[in-house]
């Protein structure tokens, strides 16, 4: 991730530079409403979160010390503000044993379906699951670092990745029933 807008920028707005901010906000609006749906439940929430990130941002901005990017360090901070407000109001919980479904596969998933069509799938989980499953899907974390983020056991964060994955599974089958027909010679169309 690179940075969109300058070092003196950013110096500039840890000064309380209104311009500075302005810049900034214009640079990454696109980018961090991005990682807002992902968390969100819908559009209006997004912007909402957006909104709060980015008035988070320009408190904490001191803080960055221009070692990284400054865009990975601005969307771990968005990261952060979401996961505080999600563990404000919802706990999570572990899911009960599930059998592991032997039919998921991720490559002929995505080659089969838009990514518009994957992000409209995911908004429909359930907040327990869509954080735990953005957190490791999307943004790369561990369950071990999932499990510190968000106050959980490593094993209710496998748990709720495991059990979105099922959920994704089913609602692309309902969604795009072709996509799981099985050929004559037993494999996927």
């Amino acid at each position: 991730m690179g940075n969109l807008v300058s070092e003196d920028t950013i110096k500039a707005c840890q000064k309380g530079k209104r311009e500075a901010q302005e810049a900034i906000y214009r640079a990454y609006y696109r980018k961090m409403y991005g990682v807002c749906l992902y968390y969100s439940k819908d559009q209006t929430e997004a912007q909402d979160l957006l909104q709060d990130g980015f008035c988070h941002l320009f408190k904490k901005i001191g803080k960055y010390n221009f070692k990284g990017s400054f865009e990975g360090w601005m969307r771990r901070l968005f990261v952060n503000l979401i996961l505080q407000k999600f563990r404000s109001k919802k706990p999570l919980f572990a899911t009960s044993e599930i059998e592991k479904s032997a039919d998921w596969s991720y490559e002929h998933i995505v080659t089969q379906i838009t990514a518009q069509d994957l992000l409209e799938i995911i908004q429909e989980l359930s907040p327990r699951y869509k954080i735990v499953f953005n957190l490791y899907a999307i943004e790369g974390y561990s369950h071990k670092e999932i499990a510190q983020k968000l106050e959980i056991s490593e094993g209710t964060s496998k748990s709720n990745l495991f059990r979105a994955r099922l959920i994704l599974q089913e609602k692309v089958r309902e969604k795009f029933p072709d996509i799981y027909k099985v050929s004559s010679n037993g494999g996927e169309a």
